[in-house]
């Protein structure tokens, strides 16, 4: 198997030193660069000292020579800098796994370009758990076709900055498109006030912020008499970092293309 080199951009954060964490437990990675926005705490620092394990990766704000160390670069930050350190993949030729969210049309088309060069994992959500939620969703969807209206409950933490969440969007688009509808025409973001009898084709999401929630998702397909629920709770980041890392390992012997966890984990 190809020598995996990871670098981790965000490294100081709550994301990032999760990242570092699960990377530097693998036997099968290496971890050869730290990446944090200049003026960041984590700024010379050993990122494995931040983990309780020192490893002699220094923590950086100079993108472009830790990149160009990496094999791949595991990108949890925000959608202006992970398309800074897009382009720079893309000129050294560095696989990229992303899981910010948040971006906007134009942000989802510059990843799209680049994967025509590099390979690229693009998700919502990097947890193995919460891709089998999205399966689960399109064949719970195509049974509970008629007569069930949908609703999305997510809840995350104080400092999340995008709302609703990459993955209740995820399973918006999962639920529309088994559907045979577009999420952008039936979703509802929010209701006040007398808003009248709820039109079954649409979709709603209600949003949670408080605490340190990590991620809780549930979608309800509800009935006249019965309520379906399907979700997923997550207590810990890790789920992500792994799943991350196993994308890292899909993306080894590919040399371009735009793949999700659907294709990590052969559910298509």
């Amino acid at each position: 198997m190809t020598d995996l080199r990871i670098a981790i951009a965000g490294a100081g954060g709550r994301m990032g030193r999760m990242l570092v964490e699960a990377t530097l437990r693998d036997a099968g990675v290496t971890l050869v660069a730290a990446i944090d926005q200049p003026g960041a705490a984590a700024q010379g620092k050993d990122a494995g000292e931040m983990v309780g394990m020192p490893c002699g990766v220094l923590v950086s704000s100079d993108c472009a020579a830790a990149i160009a160390q990496a094999t791949c670069l595991i990108d949890f930050t925000r959608p202006d800098a992970t398309l800074v350190h897009l382009e720079i993949c893309r000129r050294h030729g560095v696989a990229m796994v992303i899981g910010t969210t948040g971006f906007d049309v134009a942000g989802s088309e510059a990843i799209a370009a680049a994967s025509q060069h590099i390979p690229v994992v693009f998700a919502p959500n990097m947890s193995v758990g919460v891709n089998a939620v999205f399966k689960l969703l399109d064949v719970a969807s195509r049974i509970l076709g008629e007569g069930y209206d949908v609703e999305i409950v997510e809840a995350h933490h104080r400092y999340k900055i995008d709302a609703p969440s990459g993955t209740a969007l995820r399973m918006g688009e999962v639920v529309a498109e088994a559907l045979g509808r577009d999420l952008n025409e039936c979703a509802v973001y929010g209701r006040k006030g007398v808003t009248g009898e709820r039109p079954q084709s649409t979709i709603g999401f209600a949003t949670v912020r408080g605490g340190d929630i990590v991620g809780d998702h549930q979608v309800m397909f509800c009935g006249l008499g019965e309520r379906i629920e399907i979700g997923h709770k997550a207590s810990s980041r890790m789920p992500y970092a792994l799943g991350s890392l196993r994308a890292a390992r899909f993306l080894a012997n590919r040399k371009s293309g735009l793949f999700d966890m659907q294709d990590v984990l052969g559910l298509r």
